[in-house]
């Protein structure tokens, strides 16, 4: 499995979505509020945060090009600053739901 981040800016957030929801096999997208900064920090060393929208989605390797290229596509303005995506392995995943825990 991979673990696909996005960081996108908040005016794109609809569009991705929609391009992610339209693709078989991903199962769901967690989004957040974030708040940094990158290569675009300011002049003069004074820090400017720019807020932007955090996307989390775990799918199945097979998925991850098609995810990540959903994202470029819909998520690209053209300008400096769209974002960056992240894609990293996934080694164990368990739902919290069907958890059978064992207590002493």
């Amino acid at each position: 499995m991979k673990e696909v981040k996005a960081y996108i800016r908040r005016e794109r957030m609809d569009a991705v979505i929609h391009e992610l929801a339209q693709i078989e096999g991903v199962s769901g997208v967690s989004a957040s509020t974030v708040t940094g900064f990158g290569r675009s920090r300011g002049v003069l060393k004074i820090v400017n945060f720019e807020t932007h929208v955090k996307l989390e989605i775990v799918c199945a390797d097979e998925l991850k090009e098609q995810v990540v290229q959903s994202i470029l596509r819909s998520g690209n303005t053209g300008t400096r600053g769209d974002g960056k995506v992240f894609v990293s392995t996934v080694d164990e995943a368990y739902r919290v739901e069907n958890c059978t825990c064992l207590t002493e």
